[in-house]
């Protein structure tokens, strides 16, 4: 079995990378760049580089002012203080007026395990798909983090990456081709359609490994990008499985989940089920223990597909 590698790791490995390419991406972090990876960049690039102190208002309202005189910023954090501490400037700074920002936020999700709730970020997608401009991307493991910074260096406009903590299993190798706003449908099904983004893809794939013992067979796509979300996609699964369920290491209120029952409720209603966090804050733990606790592990998504099957069917 290959290593398992965070997202956090591969960010930081392609953004050194992608600083020799391109002279204008200037980097910006909030004293936490050894956990976010930035550091890796800095090593290389330190004249490049901002260690803006535990401020991530202004580390946002910098990067702001950055990219209005022709930089490509990338600012990271945790994502529970880049989105959640920063909202304000993310939305007036950024967001209104279309800045070429790239917001860059780790340590999303309960898997971020014992910091606690605190640093649990479960809201975060809801906050930032809200946001008119602004591109929202998941990405399920390493390979996607690295296409995907290089697409969000591509984007004239602000981005915001989601990137993890835990080492993650390879999805896909290095011929994977990313486009942002295109779902990719990592395995063909005909039963009902797993939409996973992030950790959960790589838990979708297992859940239907084990779904296939009993004869269901399982379309899974791979939601990574949650704004603009690929209608077509979703919309076809919906028509020709009849069936959806939502896999995501966020709050099931505003995130993947209600961004597909959006879609579904105005174009193609079929039954749909969600896997993600139930209305409630974290806790201090390990990961696994986290994830087994709160419904995020492959065995959840097996009796959420049985459970909308059955109203499918019924």
């Amino acid at each position: 079995m290959s290593k398992k590698v965070a997202t956090r790791e591969a960010y930081g490995k392609a953004l050194a990378r992608m600083g020799a390419v391109n002279s204008n991406i200037v980097v910006l972090d909030a004293d936490l760049s050894k956990s976010t990876k930035t550091a890796d960049f800095a090593a290389v690039f330190p004249d490049r580089f901002f260690d803006m102190g535990v401020a991530e208002q202004n580390m946002l309202g910098t990067a702001a002012g950055l990219a209005a005189a022709g930089k490509i910023p990338f600012a990271s954090s945790f994502a529970v203080f880049a989105t959640g501490r920063a909202f304000e400037q993310i939305r007036n700074s950024i967001a209104y007026p279309k800045l070429n920002v790239k917001i860059a936020a780790t340590h999303a999700g309960i898997s971020v395990g014992e910091d606690g709730a605190s640093h649990q970020s479960i809201e975060d997608i809801s906050l930032m798909r809200t946001l008119p401009n602004l591109t929202v991307i998941v990405p399920a493991d390493a390979v996607e983090t690295e296409k995907a910074v290089e697409a969000a260096v591509e984007i004239n406009g602000p981005v915001y990456l989601r990137l993890g903590r835990l080492g993650l299993p390879a999805v896909f190798d290095e011929n994977y081709q990313f486009e942002v706003g295109k779902a990719v449908t990592v395995k063909e099904g005909s039963d009902i359609t797993i939409i996973a983004c992030g950790l959960m893809v790589g838990h979708a794939v297992e859940a239907a490994e084990m779904l296939a013992a009993e004869n269901i067979s399982t379309r899974i796509i791979n939601m990574h990008t949650i704004k603009p979300i690929d209608r077509d996609t979703v919309i076809k699964a919906a028509r020709e499985t009849g069936a959806i369920v939502t896999a995501e290491e966020h709050s099931i209120i505003g995130g993947l989940g209600s961004a597909v029952a959006e879609v579904l409720v105005q174009s193609e209603p079929v039954p749909q089920e969600m896997i993600g966090v139930r209305d409630t804050f974290g806790e201090s733990g390990k990961p696994a223990e986290l994830l087994q606790k709160y419904g995020l592990m492959p065995a959840d998504i097996v009796t959420a597909v049985k459970k909308a099957l059955d109203r499918k069917n019924g």
